[in-house]
């Protein structure tokens, strides 16, 4: 009677204990996953790829958001696909872009980038926004269209 006892006690605990490391498991390999994936796949045609050589030239005119990225960090691989659709939706408005920290250091510095995903919108070649982390795509789209 004791052992029976016993043992309807610790089912709780031992399912709840069950559930967190399938859960835990499932997180890992969704990471797993995103940190895996290529990250050319979501581009659009309309997204810049900017590096140290034409970032001057693309945000001296006009209205630039640009994404401060690298390939390793998990958060800029969910901002990717955000800043993608962006792309497609202001083409012809607005010129939207990608920097990848790690290959354009010289422009990750002048602007002090130390977090990232970071994200500046320029007009005429000035900063007028800037965003740390993962930011929803209504909120960019705002923000640029302010800035029009």
């Amino acid at each position: 009677m004791i052992l029976l006892e016993t043992s309807l006690k610790l089912i709780i605990p031992v399912a709840l204990l069950g559930a967190l490391v399938l859960f835990l498991i499932y997180r890992m390999y969704t990471m797993r996953h995103l940190l895996t994936a290529n990250p050319n796949q979501e581009l659009s045609e309309h997204l810049l790829i900017l590096t140290d050589a034409n970032f001057d030239k693309t945000v001296a005119k006009g209205v630039t958001l640009v994404d401060f990225w690298a390939p390793w960090c998990a958060p800029c691989r969910v901002q990717g696909p955000i800043v993608s659709e962006l792309a497609e939706d202001l083409k012809g408005k607005a010129n939207i872009g990608k920097l990848d920290v790690d290959q354009s250091k010289r422009v990750a510095a002048k602007y002090g980038i130390r977090n990232i995903p970071t994200i500046l919108i320029f007009k005429n070649g000035q900063v007028v926004k800037q965003f740390v982390g993962v930011k929803p795509k209504s909120v960019l789209a705002k923000e640029v269209e302010n800035h029009l």
